[in-house]
């Protein structure tokens, strides 16, 4: 195949990712995370339940109406349905394209008061190449930056910026699509204003370095953070869109699109500042690439009980129906008090 063939395979691909009507699950959490959260819902934390977890998920009647790929962690990336099916090879089954997060974490970074560093650059090429045999269409790298008393840093800024050029070169390197997220969070009271403004350089430097490692942006797609006050600071969905708009200008014209991620934000207010972006005029279609904005009300409704699996899909699938409304412009708060079907 030509260097310009799988170019375009990527971008096709990137195009499908973000296409019209449709957003990404993320279900990539570390075991940590997950089973953290299995164990404040009152289920036992262990491998099966986090299996049984995500098969819940992943196999919700309709999901890929709404929903275009689910990313997953190294655990479950390797896991079997109880059909006996890896999971890549179910989601292809269900019409869903598999992403892998691919960092291994973030870590401290030396010379910096207590920032850090999203690891996991050493022997990733070839990791990635083995993720694309098994199945996998996309790859997830989180960077995490935060707003605080003298952060970012420049170097920390600069750091996480180099590697997510250097996972997205992988990921062109190896034929997948390059899901790119630079999380700028917020330490205490930030007003809307300054986060916007970090935000706006964080991605400058984000995009830049993928300029310099010569990524086609075509095969990219933006995984950013909502620009959102800091502490008990709040804006409306309006403020929100317009200050989180204002900081991807500049952002390249032929990025594939731009996927949100919602953070630590209630899955309704998530949605409704989705819902708020769709008014502007951009040059790349803005969606959403939710975790817990929608396997929040799943874990919920399901409580690791085998006869309320249906009850947790049905969450999900709701929720992705929201956010699908958001996205095409018909999201209204009275959708969320429509009757759930039976």
């Amino acid at each position: 195949m030509t260097r310009n063939a799988g170019m375009n395979e990527l971008a096709s691909a990137a195009a499908a990712l973000v296409g019209p009507a449709k957003g990404i699950l993320a279900a990539s959490e570390s075991i940590g995370a997950i089973s953290a959260r299995l164990a404040a819902a009152g289920v036992a934390p262990t491998a099966a339940n986090r299996r049984a977890y995500r098969e819940m998920l992943v196999t919700a009647p309709g999901l890929a109406t709404g929903i275009s790929g689910v990313i997953l962690g190294e655990e479950a990336f390797r896991q079997r349905l109880r059909d006996g099916r890896l999971f890549p090879a179910a989601l292809a089954d269900l019409g869903l394209m598999t992403g892998i997060r691919a960092d291994v974490g973030a870590r401290p970074l030396a010379g910096t008061r207590g920032e850090t560093i999203t690891e996991g650059l050493d022997g990733l090429l070839p990791r990635l190449r083995e993720y694309a045999g098994l199945g996998a269409r996309f790859g997830l790298w989180r960077a995490v930056v935060r707003i605080g008393d003298g952060t970012p840093s420049p170097l920390a800024v600069r750091a996480n910026a180099h590697a997510l050029g250097r996972f997205a070169s992988g990921c062109r390197d190896a034929g997948l699509v390059a899901l790119v997220e630079p999380a700028v969070l917020t330490d205490g009271s930030r007003s809307l204003g300054q986060c916007e403004a970090v935000t706006s350089v964080v991605l400058l430097e984000v995009m830049n370095s993928l300029y310099d490692y010569e990524v086609d942006f075509g095969g990219v797609v933006l995984r950013p953070t909502m620009v959102l006050p800091g502490g008990d600071l709040s804006a409306t969905p309006a403020e929100v869109a317009e200050a989180t708009i204002s900081a991807l200008n500049g952002l390249p014209t032929a990025l594939a699109g731009v996927a949100f991620s919602s953070g630590d934000q209630h899955p309704e207010h998530a949605t409704g500042n989705l819902a708020a972006m769709q008014h502007a005029l951009c040059l790349w279609p803005l969606t959403f690439a939710f975790g817990r904005a929608l396997t929040g009300p799943a874990l919920a409704a399901w409580e690791g009980e085998p006869g309320r699996v249906r009850a947790g899909q049905r969450a999900l699938v709701r929720r992705a129906s929201m956010n699908v409304a958001a996205v095409e412009g018909r999201y209204t708060t009275g959708l969320e008090h429509d009757l759930l079907p039976a």
